[in-house]
């Protein structure tokens, strides 16, 4: 299967900025979507336009032979309707009639196993049955894959859906880790304070570093990933005949949990450790055993790692980039 041209939506979010340029440097010719943020890169053809207008998609994949599908709005009732469900429709769709395209790479999520709200008794495989937790974004992702997963069965569409975990960028894990704004994910630290060992911190606008624990005590456990090993990912899937008609979990090498998390913030920033008990948080891992066997990922950024990164962003005096979302 040979892929030369592709079509990234967007382009300018989390994955989208750092993809395009890694699909450059393999020669790939590439097509942006531009909508709410520039794509600043050179060597890319620019198509300005909001998935919402259901003309835009076959004009995005005409002449090209492969589609990587990132665009989409988080928590928006007005608009996740518009832009993920019925854009994401009208791109399979412009795909099944536009007759040059070899692949269709969707970009799904954990959200759509319900991750960190219910209980998960053994490691996400990619057979754990659809089950988004509340809201509009994991929603949308369960309904984005049920199409997909149609578009296979009905129409035999070459599609490739890699569902990733948390991706973290620049200082994302410090934005969540640590009690200063800004703050990222969930939980939201100051939402758990109950006592005035806790409160003190927001209070007084005191830095420290996060301990999540269950009732009695026990640490919590997640799985994240960083964005170059999302970016890993990506680049194996494109033009990788043996992942057509799948699904793949994408996530870091292994879990971590919030002890661990902790103690090295600590150390590396010299800020207290502050505990936080939360009852509604499920540990969760994700089962990377396919996507090592068939796609060669081998995820190389752990938790270490993303930490070091972001610390190293803070020091150079990276500027963060701008999130509409809460995680």
């Amino acid at each position: 299967m040979k892929i030369k041209n592709i079509v990234v939506t967007g382009a300018s979010g989390k994955i989208g900025r750092h993809i395009i340029p890694e699909l450059l440097k393999a020669g790939y010719t590439v097509r942006a979507l531009e909508h709410e943020g520039p794509v600043a890169i050179d060597g890319v053809e620019i198509v300005k336009g909001d998935l919402s207008d259901e003309s835009l998609p076959e004009k995005l994949v005409k002449d090209m032979d492969g589609v990587i599908h990132l665009a989409n709005v988080k928590e928006d009732r007005e608009k996740f309707m518009n832009v993920n469900v019925r854009g994401t429709f009208c791109m399979l769709d412009a795909c099944l009639k536009a007759p040059n395209i070899k692949q269709y790479i969707q970009a799904g999520s954990d959200a759509r196993a319900g991750i960190f709200y219910y209980p998960h008794p053994y490691p996400i495989d990619e057979t754990y049955p659809h089950s988004a937790y509340p809201g509009y974004y994991a929603f949308s992702k369960v309904l984005e894959e049920t199409m997909c997963e149609q578009y296979i069965i009905q129409y035999k569409l070459p599609i490739t859906t890699l569902r990733f975990s948390w991706v973290h960028a620049e200082d994302d894990i410090l934005a969540h880790a640590t009690l200063k704004p800004p703050n990222f994910g969930v939980p939201v630290w100051e939402e758990l304070a109950r006592n005035s060992k806790q409160k003190i911190y927001f209070r007084k606008k005191l830095d420290g570093v996060a301990k999540l624990v269950h009732p009695g005590g026990r640490p919590g456990l997640r799985h994240i990933v960083s964005i170059s090993d999302v970016v890993d990912a990506v680049v194996l899937a494109v033009g990788n005949e043996a992942s057509l008609y799948q699904a793949f979990n994408v996530s870091g090498p292994a879990p971590f949990s919030y002890d661990t998390l902790a103690k090295y913030i600590s150390e590396k920033l010299d800020i207290p450790i502050v505990e936080f008990e939360y009852d509604v948080f499920h540990d969760f891992q994700i089962d990377l055993s396919k996507s090592r066997q068939i796609l060669g990922y081998n995820p190389k950024i752990d938790i270490f790692g993303i930490i070091d990164r972001a610390i190293e962003f803070r020091k150079s005096g990276g500027q963060r980039t701008d999130t509409k979302y809460p995680g």
